[in-house]
Order: structure tokens, then C-alpha cells, then sequence
């Protein structure tokens, strides 16, 4: 699944880590959280990154489509932010992962390589220059 310098987005995940964080623990973790972005700006790894505000839409439905508030109401741990990272391996995404620091406080990640086309139309032999305009 991976190949050199493969692209994989680290989904933060997270709800109200902050909560029970004093200034000063939110200084530091902020702190650490910013020198983690910088290390892998430094190393050419980092290709983006960007928070998520709390508010957005879900849009679902078949032939009626339906916007209800979200971002996923149902989920106890909604997405919050993202990395995008360019490196080598899976694994190497994962370690890179594991150094977020708010893992300390509670949140966590989900790590996923970013497919060059779409699966589900790979898996029905559909390819893009069949849907393209």
C-alpha cells in the first residue's frame, strides 16, 4: 500500500481536551505541540496542516438530502484538525503520529494513506478518465 514518499493524513481526534487543562498546562502543551509542527517542517515531512473549527454540516441522503448540525452529533470524539505528512512507509506515519502531544491529554489519531484514486471505483474497474467531463 505505501511507496517512497507516499502521502498520509493523521486525523486528530478529540473533545474538550482542554477542559480540565489549567493555563499553564495548556501553555506547555501548546508549546510542545508547536515545536512537534516545526521538527517536522524541518525534516520536509510536513505538506499541511490545519485545525478544524467545532461547527460544519452533515449532508446525507439518497434522493432527498438531509443537513443536520455537526460534525458528526453522534460521535463522541469529533475530528478537530489534520496533518498531512509525505513520507516513506505506514509505520513511519504512525511513530510521526505518536508524537502528537495531545495524546497526553487525552485525544487521539487516526492515521490513513491517502489513495491515489478512489477505491470504490477501483474495486468496479471504473477509472477517472471514464467520469471525467
Amino acid at each position: 500500500m505505501s511507496t517512497p514518499s507516499s502521502e498520509y493524513m493523521i486525523l486528530f481526534r478529540s473533545t474538550d481536551w482542554d477542559k480540565d487543562l489549567s493555563p499553564d498546562e495548556m501553555q506547555n502543551i501548546m508549546a510542545k505541540t508547536m515545536a512537534w509542527f516545526d521538527e517536522l517542517a524541518a525534516q520536509g515531512k510536513l505538506k499541511a496542516a490545519q485545525p478544524l473549527h467545532d461547527e460544519g454540516k452533515i449532508i446525507a441522503g439518497r434522493k432527498t438530502r438531509t443537513v443536520a448540525d455537526g460534525p458528526f452529533a453522534e460521535s463522541k470524539e469529533t475530528i478537530g484538525g489534520y496533518l498531512l505528512v509525505r513520507v516513506d512507509t505506514l509505520d513511519e506515519a504512525v511513530e510521526i503520529a505518536k508524537g502528537w502531544p495531545l495524546l497526553d491529554v487525552g485525544a487521539t489519531v487516526e492515521v490513513r494513506p491517502v489513495a491515489e484514486s478512489c477505491p470504490s471505483f477501483e474495486r468496479r474497474g471504473v477509472t477517472l478518465a471514464q467520469v471525467s467531463p
